[in-house]
């Protein structure tokens, strides 16, 4: 009789486990989810206001210096006015011309006599200004405020000037004092920015205004320049000046931030004063956001690539369209928040960006604590279940089982715990019922002889079945093996395919594209005077030459590529003949070719190339020219790149410098052929070499022990051998080939 299938009381208690546990595991992901967004809520509001407030303070600690300007330029302001009526009807003359002289090139400057402009301020008084009384009185009075406030004012600022509006200039620059005695005479002093930013044309409202930031080239530091005006009886008199650096700004700007965060400066036109990834290498002004090209002789810093452009554009018109008051703003297509200030006097942006990823991060983290605890909760209320599980439903299941197994072995005297008033009591009474029935039944059926017939033949079914099972099981064996030998030999091939395509990649990486872009927005700015730009401009005259070197340039990498894809379609070529030879093993026999075999051999050594460098392995050939043999050419190369594939491993545990691959290629007989592929590598135990080409066996510890014997069984189908020799371990290894050799009469080629 045949025993019922049965399951075992612990499958039901595990079970039973699985299902409460994905109850419960289903409350604790909703649980951890709702955690993580009120947590994402929460920590992005605290995030924001971090940033805010952050913002803020950086924007009172960094606009100091500006606002100190515009103070300074009060006091300035007041004095100058002071010391002009104090001047009243004075005569100037007698200390005007003891203080200042007239050069040769029509200028009128400080005396170099007693000079010293580290202490002193420097006077410039451009040719054709007519000095008349009350223009040297007001010369004299901007040189005492000056002299006054100048040195207390260098502490924080490189310098002091008063620009008056006919074109004298009283400066106090203790760094660079000989500024008043060499700045050259046609000196366009009322064209600069400085000076017309503070016209009544420019200027109505005669308020402090600032310069852009620049790059002053004497110094190489950045500036900004701040002027207030001066206006006397209804007309403007003189600018007062200060140069701000701006370079500890920049830097703090660019590497003092909140973690996961970056800052920046912008102007409300667009002028991207300072942005971690700006490269102000060679720039002499601000970056345009807007696009608007740099004037003639300026140059504009760079940004890494066209997408931080348009990113920072975005930024920008999102900053630009925020309602008034509105410190904090959203980026969504970019993902970030975006703070921002005012920075009192230049009116500049103090932006601070932070990625959304900076809160989901931290909101991530705090949810997978409360998942841990979820799980450790839920692996500790397991445990407690298993427990009762098994004491109360697991435990008398398994007597249940252990009756079965007695019953479906004959044995119809089972036990049970009958007493129990629940489900099981119930269960216990039922099957001691049904193991008196099935007694009665097996006594019948011991008497019975009809359907013996019957069940010798379910049982000859059974076996056909089983027969068919096995012969199926081998079929698939032995489509296994095909598909591993397959696998095996297309790896090979593969690997060479991946170095020359990674080569390629990095030829096409590495072509200098960019300088064409470059040459063609440089001839497309001079497009206008293109013929004087190529003709008269340094830049021009070594543009043609330059396209002429790249072109010749790109046409090499070119060639350079094509021969790496060649490469590449060579080896393709070679895989698609392996799937072949697999495909017509078990069909009419391949077709033979006229085959080169030095050719051969060289194109085996080229698959491996990439590989016996990365090994550092040399190569020593001896291939003489033989005239071309009708050979199956593919099968020949599967067991040439397996051979020296091989070759390369077995030399892994010799020194780099003393590893030596060895190919030769001989005639032994006329009509047969012998290539040996010879190592130094680790050698061959004795007890080894009549087990090398099994299938399946191998001595690396990551080889399959597939290449040697799909090597050999190839051997043998192309008429030869496969053989191989080795002194032990140590001494390395020597596999040699021999085929049938039939020439076709044709010479070698040269």
């Amino acid at each position: 009789m045949t025993a019922p299938t049965l399951r075992p009381p612990t499958s039901l208690a595990r079970s039973t486990l699985i299902q409460m546990g994905v109850r419960i595991g289903v409350l604790i992901a909703l649980s951890t989810l709702a955690s993580y967004l009120h947590m994402f809520h929460t920590l992005r509001e605290e995030a924001l206001q971090q940033l805010a407030r952050h913002v803020a303070e950086r924007s009172q600690r960094e606009q100091a210096i500006f606002t100190l300007a515009e103070d300074n330029h009060a006091i300035l302001r007041k004095a100058l006015e002071e010391r002009i009526r104090a001047w009243g009807q004075q005569d100037p003359n007698p200390r005007f011309d003891s203080l200042f002289t007239q050069w040769p090139d029509g200028t009128v400057r400080s005396r170099v006599e007693g000079f010293d402009g580290t202490r002193m301020a420097g006077v410039f008084v451009p040719p054709g200004v007519k000095l008349d009384t009350e223009l040297r009185r007001r010369i004299l009075a901007a040189y005492d405020v000056t002299m006054q406030y100048g040195p207390a004012f260098a502490a924080r600022f490189i310098d002091t000037y008063v620009t008056l509006a006919e074109g004298p200039v009283i400066t106090f620059w203790p760094t660079r004092p000989a500024w008043a005695l060499e700045l050259p005479a046609n000196d366009p002093t009322l064209e600069y920015e400085y000076v017309t930013i503070t016209t009544p044309a420019k200027n109505p409202r005669r308020r402090t205004a600032w310069t852009g930031s620049y790059l002053y080239p004497p110094t190489q530091n950045w500036l900004v320049t701040v002027s207030t005006p001066l206006d006397l009886e209804g007309r403007h008199a003189a600018t007062f000046s200060h140069d701000v650096m701006l370079d500890e700004l920049l830097a703090r700007s660019i590497n003092d931030h909140l973690p996961g965060t970056y800052n920046l400066l912008v102007r409300d036109d667009g002028q991207l004063i300072a942005h971690p990834g700006l490269d102000m290498r060679g720039a002499t002004v601000d970056y345009d956001l807007l696009g608007t090209a740099p004037k003639p002789g300026e140059t504009a810093p760079r940004l890494a690539s066209e997408e931080e452009r348009v990113h920072l554009r975005s930024l920008f018109e999102k900053l630009k369209n925020r309602q008034p008051g509105e410190d904090l703003v959203e980026l969504p297509e970019y993902g970030e928040y975006i703070a921002v200030a005012r920075l009192q006097g230049p009116e500049w942006n103090f932006v601070t960006v932070l990625p959304k990823s900076m809160v989901t991060d931290s909101a991530l983290r705090a949810a997978r604590y409360v998942l841990l605890f979820g799980l450790a909760s839920l692996l500790l209320e397991l445990v407690i279940m298993y427990w009762v599980l098994r004491e109360q439903i697991s435990q008398p299941l398994l007597a249940f089982t252990q009756a079965t197994h007695r019953v479906a072995s004959g044995d119809f005297q089972v036990t049970l715990d009958t007493r129990r008033e629940d489900e099981l009591g119930q269960l216990a009474g039922a099957f001691r019922t049904m193991a008196n029935q099935v007694q009665q039944r097996e006594e019948q059926l011991r008497q019975a002889n009809e359907g013996l017939e019957q069940r010798v033949e379910e049982r000859t079914r059974e076996l056909k079945t089983v027969h068919g099972q096995l012969i199926q099981t081998a079929r698939q064996a032995g489509m296994a093996e095909i598909a591993t030998s397959v696998l095996h030999n297309v790896g090979n091939v593969l690997n060479s395919v991946y170095t020359s395509s990674q080569l390629a990649r990095d030829r096409v990486g590495e072509l200098r594209l960019e300088h064409v872009s470059k040459v063609a927005i440089l001839m497309e700015e001079r497009q206008a005077d293109l013929a004087t730009f190529l003709t008269q401009d340094e830049r021009g005259r070594n543009t043609l030459p330059f396209l002429n070197k790249l072109g010749q340039h790109l046409l090499k990498e070119r060639q350079e590529i094509i021969t790496l894809l060649e490469d590449v379609g060579r080896y393709t070529e070679h895989i698609g003949d392996i799937v072949k030879v697999q495909q017509n093993h078990a069909r009419t026999p391949r077709m033979n070719e006229p085959v080169h075999l030095s050719s051969l051999l060289e194109d085996a050594l080229r698959i491996n190339a990439a590989a016996l460098t990365r090994h550092h392995v040399k190569e020593v050939r001896q291939l003489p020219v033989l005239p071309p043999s009708m050979t199956d050419k593919h099968k020949v190369l599967m067991i040439l790149v397996n051979l020296i594939s091989n070759a390369k491993y077995a030399m892994d545990g010799t020194p780099p410098e003393q590893r030596i691959l060895r190919v030769k290629l001989e005639r032994p007989v006329p009509d047969r052929v012998r290539i040996e592929v010879q190592d130094n590598g680790m050698g061959i135990p004795p007890e080894l070499l009549t087990r090398i080409f099994q299938y399946g066996f191998t001595t690396r510890a990551d080889g399959h022990g597939f290449g040697l014997h799909s090597s050999a069984v190839a051997a043998q189908e192309l008429g030869g051998s496969l053989t191989v020799h080795s002194d032990g371990p140590g001494c390395g290894a020597t596999f040699t080939l021999e085929l049938p050799y039939q020439p076709i009469g044709q010479s070698a080629p040269s």
